[in-house]
C-alpha cells in the first residue's frame, strides 16, 4: 500500500484506527495482538508508513475482520432496489450479508398458498424475525403464527411456506448457502 491519507490507503488506515478505537484498545494493546511495535503501528494509522501485506494480514486477523473488509471500497450497493413478485405477493430487498449467508428483507402482501401443493421443501436452513404484521408459516401440516417481534428458525427440508396475515408483514430472513440457492432459482424461474 502507498504512503498517503488518500483513497484505499487512507480509509484502510481510518478503519484500522477505528476498528481499534471501538474494541477500547490502545496501540499497545493492537500491537501485542499482531506482533508490531506501537511505533509502527502508530506510523501506518498516521500514514507515515506503507503497509506491507504481511502486516495487514496480521493486523486484519488481530482485528477480527479480513483483508476484503478492510479494503473494500465497492459503494455502490448503498442503495438496494427491491424486486417485485405479485403472484407471490413478495417484495423483496437482498441485503449484503456474510460469505454463504443471506439476509432479506421482505414486505408479504398475501396469504401462504392452500393445500400441501404449495409448499417447498429443499436442502438448507432459514430464520426469520417478523418486523411488523403477522406472518403465518406453514410447516408440513402445521400452521404457525408469528407475530411482530417473534421470529423462527426452521430445517427446509421440511415443506413450507409464508405469507401475510389481516394485511401486508414485514420480515428479515436469514438464508443459509443452500436455501439461498433455492429461493433464487425458484424466484428466477417465476419470471
Amino acid at each position: 500500500m502507498t504512503q498517503g491519507t488518500d483513497g484505499v490507503d487512507g480509509l484502510v488506515r481510518k478503519r484500522i484506527r477505528a476498528l481499534r478505537a471501538a474494541r477500547g484498545w490502545s496501540l499497545d494493546d493492537l500491537a501485542a495482538r499482531c506482533h508490531l511495535s506501537p511505533s509502527t503501528l502508530s506510523r501506518i494509522e498516521t500514514g507515515h508508513r506503507r503497509i506491507a501485506l504481511d502486516q495487514l494480514t496480521a493486523i486484519a486477523r488481530a482485528l477480527g475482520t479480513s483483508l476484503d473488509q478492510l479494503v473494500e471500497t465497492v459503494a455502490d450497493d448503498v442503495v438496494t432496489n427491491p424486486t417485485h413478485d405479485a403472484t407471490r405477493g413478495l417484495t423483496l430487498w437482498a441485503l449484503r450479508g456474510e460469505p454463504g449467508v443471506t439476509v432479506a428483507r421482505m414486505r408479504l402482501t398475501g396469504p401462504p398458498p392452500e393445500g400441501l401443493a404449495g409448499l417447498r421443501a429443499h436442502p438448507g436452513r432459514e430464520w426469520f424475525t417478523v418486523l411488523s404484521g403477522t406472518v403465518e408459516l406453514l410447516l408440513g401440516e402445521r400452521r404457525l403464527r408469528i407475530e411482530q417481534g417473534q421470529a423462527a428458525e426452521f430445517p427446509t427440508m421440511l415443506p413450507h411456506a409464508v405469507g401475510a396475515l389481516g394485511g401486508p408483514a414485514e420480515l428479515l430472513g436469514i438464508f443459509d448457502r443452500e436455501a439461498r440457492r433455492t429461493h433464487l432459482r425458484e424466484r428466477a424461474s417465476d419470471r
